[in-house]
């Protein structure tokens, strides 16, 4: 992977710019942090000592650098088409369902009666 951002960014800097607080293996490894415990980019800038948004633009010029290279490009839909393989879709129910708790009526509460009140 690294190889891959060393040549493309061997391009974005011929064109001359500013140069990264962060070198390329730290870019890499602050994505791969991103995409494991998906924290915020703010947080993850704090501890690479970046901002916020140079911590964004960070994550998606290597992001986008790595898909767009042909070892972690996705077959095309015709691909899957022409091929053998049998896929299996399996889908998943993840939505939030309201849960049922008890209403609250008079009858439930206890009341007491206090001293000094008429």
């Amino acid at each position: 992977m690294v190889d891959i951002l060393r040549k493309a960014d061997g391009l974005k800097k011929s064109k001359g710019g500013r140069k990264n607080k962060l070198n390329l293996e730290e870019q890499l490894l602050m994505v791969l942090e991103y995409l494991r415990e998906y924290r915020t980019y703010f947080h993850i800038g704090q501890n690479y000592g970046i901002s916020e948004s140079s911590a964004y633009k960070a994550v998606k010029w290597v992001e986008d650098t790595l898909v767009k290279h042909a070892n972690f490009a996705l077959p095309g839909r015709k691909a899957l088409m022409k091929s053998d393989m049998n896929y299996e879709v399996v889908l998943i129910d993840a939505t939030e369902s309201p849960i049922e708790r008890p209403k609250k009526n008079k009858n439930s509460i206890i009341q007491e009666r206090r001293k000094g009140i008429h």
